[in-house]
């Protein structure tokens, strides 16, 4: 990640890097760039300060990190009108919490000058290769989470982390982006929104279940998207019309925290629950995503369904060939994970398919004689 932000810092006059809260934004930032000076607008005063002094907070120029910069909505209008008078590449670097107001104001006022990347939580080949998980032990990854912190702080409870990170968020970013009646109903639907992980996203299910009217509950799934807590991952047809009007998938973004949501504390707890297979799911999700943002950023990924008989959890798409991925939780998968593969081969065609993966937790990868791969979840590192 860090040598994509230098290469955007090479071009752009500004970079703009958003992400959930926590999950490492100013800390990459400062390491990739120790020269630039630092802004948090995380302080009422400054943030006060940058929306109509931002002349005097700014100064004679100079690199900049400015942090949390939703909270200054006029401030891109102001680092246009600077970089428009000559300001160089990489001058300026913006990091945000909450999707909507921060990269609206940015895409309006910094089109064409401002590079826009995503950091998520750590994944399992960050982890791997810092030694703070073995290669077959991916659900350490999943009990614990992707936060830096909890990584940095092997003995900070998981427990009192996610609690605080849940009323952090309700309080900071959910009054921020919405009206909310009482944070407890929404607390309350993000807990039901967890156990649905890895499901077709059914807004009026949801809203019998918490007691909420449908339009209600889908202004809540956009807030959580919007501050990058759950993604919507979108049915794959062959007309977009037919994209646009079939049901979603939801997933978590970090698969830790919506285990925790869903009340699972121990391994034992993971394995036993009825969650397992949508919470491996989750993690599979996360770790594709991860690696498409770093090494493919815009690459399509989607699900497919064939009305209802046959799925395939995860298509990548370049042009017209596929990757097809399976998430089983499973340490040996049966048929029934290749079912949605060979209804997939027979509405495409077999030409179209470039790889078929089961993503599992086999103690070793092997291939079929059909060309299907039985891989960990490290293999997901050479979708870049």
């Amino acid at each position: 990640m860090i040598a994509r932000l230098r290469e955007a810092a090479r071009f752009f006059p500004a970079v703009f890097v958003g992400g959930c809260r926590q999950a490492g934004k100013t800390t990459l930032l400062r390491h990739a760039f120790p020269g630039h000076r630092y802004i948090t607008l995380d302080l009422p005063s400054v943030a006060e300060q940058a929306e109509h002094r931002p002349d005097e907070l700014l100064g004679h120029g100079g690199p900049v990190l400015i942090d949390e910069v939703q909270y200054a909505p006029g401030l891109p209008r102001h680092l246009k009108a600077r970089i428009d008078a000559g300001a160089p590449p990489g001058t300026y670097l913006l990091t945000g919490s909450q999707q909507f107001p921060s990269m609206a104001n940015v895409a309006e006022s910094l089109a064409g000058r401002c590079a826009i990347l995503a950091l998520h939580t750590l994944g399992f080949e960050e982890l791997r290769n810092a030694q703070r998980v073995a290669t077959d032990d991916p659900l350490a990854l999943l009990m614990r989470g992707g936060f830096p912190k909890l990584w940095a702080e092997p003995e900070l409870p998981t427990d009192l982390y996610y609690a605080s990170y849940l009323a952090t968020y309700l309080e900071r970013d959910v009054r921020n982006l919405v009206r909310v009646g009482s944070l407890r109903d929404f607390e309350r639907f993000v807990r039901a929104l967890a156990a649905r992980t890895g499901c077709l996203l059914s807004y009026s299910e949801i809203a019998r279940d918490i007691g909420a009217s449908t339009n209600t509950v889908r202004e809540w799934v956009s807030v959580l998207v919007a501050s990058h807590v759950v993604t919507l991952l979108e049915p794959y047809h062959r007309s977009v019309g037919k994209r646009l009007i079939k049901s979603p998938k939801v997933y978590f973004d970090d698969a830790g925290f919506a285990a925790w949501l869903c009340g699972i504390r121990t391994r034992e707890q993971l394995i036993a629950s009825p969650m397992f297979g949508a919470l491996w799911e989750t993690l599979v999700h996360g770790e594709i995503r991860r690696q498409l943002a770093v090494h493919s950023p815009g690459a399509p990924l989607w699900f497919w369904a064939a009305h209802g008989v046959a799925e395939v959890d995860f298509v990548l798409e370049s042009g017209a060939r596929f990757q097809l991925f399976e998430a089983k939780a499973s340490t040996s998968p049966g048929e029934d994970a290749l079912r949605g593969f060979r209804a997939f081969a027979k509405s495409h065609g077999e030409d179209a398919i470039v790889r078929r993966a089961v993503i599992c937790r086999t103690a070793e990868a092997w291939t079929r004689s059909d060309a299907v791969e039985h891989v960990g979840i490290d293999a997901l590192a050479d979708l870049g």
